[in-house]
């Protein structure tokens, strides 16, 4: 049987071997909602895609949620819970910038044990690892999840990840923890930033860009554009 796939056949099917799982409605959201009848037209594809072989789904969810062909994941997982709150931050960060070089379940340091964001990216022109607290822990050990990115961060092995710019010096992410919690976490050398969501981070960079804004009005004017340098 011969096939011929879109474009946006492909795109789809990236994004969700990328993602692990994804939901009708985000892909909707996503790639379709551009169309007179978005629901339709992703349930069409989608049914199409299935039927080819090319994406597994599960039902256990409604709406339903797609999985990659090899997932390595049982279709009612509460794992499948875990990457679509992944899923949930990617599309938060895209109604204010789409994010670059993203790694689902980043594993920088390449051995277990190590640190393990549950996401890495660009955003905004800066580098993020990103915990999703989705289960409340104790302050120890969130402090012992800190102290992992200190000790790779002393490791200096961060320098030389693909990501890093050819051009500029190595910068070592910044840390947000998404999290409803505040924990009483701290660290001397990385930054770590504890938001509920990324809307509070914006809401954050929103207030600390003003405020730069008033100091330069007042000082010398410096060139560049201000990243998302939370301090």
């Amino acid at each position: 049987m011969s096939f011929r796939l879109s474009q946006r056949d492909k795109d789809i099917i990236a994004f969700i071997n990328q993602f692990r799982a994804v939901d009708r409605d985000s892909l909707v959201e996503l790639f379709f909602k551009q169309l007179k009848s978005p629901i339709n037209a992703c349930n069409s594809v989608m049914v199409r895609l299935y039927r080819l072989g090319l994406i597994e789904r599960t039902q256990q969810y409604s709406p339903t949620v797609y999985l990659p062909v090899d997932a390595k994941i049982k279709k009612n997982s509460q794992k499948i819970l875990h990457f679509l709150s992944i899923l949930d931050i990617y599309k938060q960060m895209c109604t204010y910038s789409t994010p670059k070089n993203i790694i689902v379940e980043d594993k920088p340091t390449g051995r277990k044990g190590g640190i393990e964001p549950d996401f890495f990216c660009i955003f905004k022109g800066s580098p993020f690892w990103i915990e999703i607290q989705r289960n409340q822990y104790s302050a120890q050990k969130m402090q012992t999840k800190v102290n992992l990115y200190e000790e790779f961060f002393f490791s200096d092995q961060w320098k030389s990840l693909h990501w890093q710019p050819e051009d500029r010096p190595a910068l070592f992410p910044s840390v947000i923890l998404i999290t409803p919690v505040r924990y009483a976490v701290s660290s001397d050398h990385i930054r770590i930033i504890q938001v509920a969501s990324i809307h509070e981070l914006m809401e954050k960079y929103k207030g600390s860009s003003k405020q730069t804004k008033e100091v330069r009005s007042r000082t010398t004017s410096s060139s560049g554009g201000i990243k998302i340098n939370l301090t």
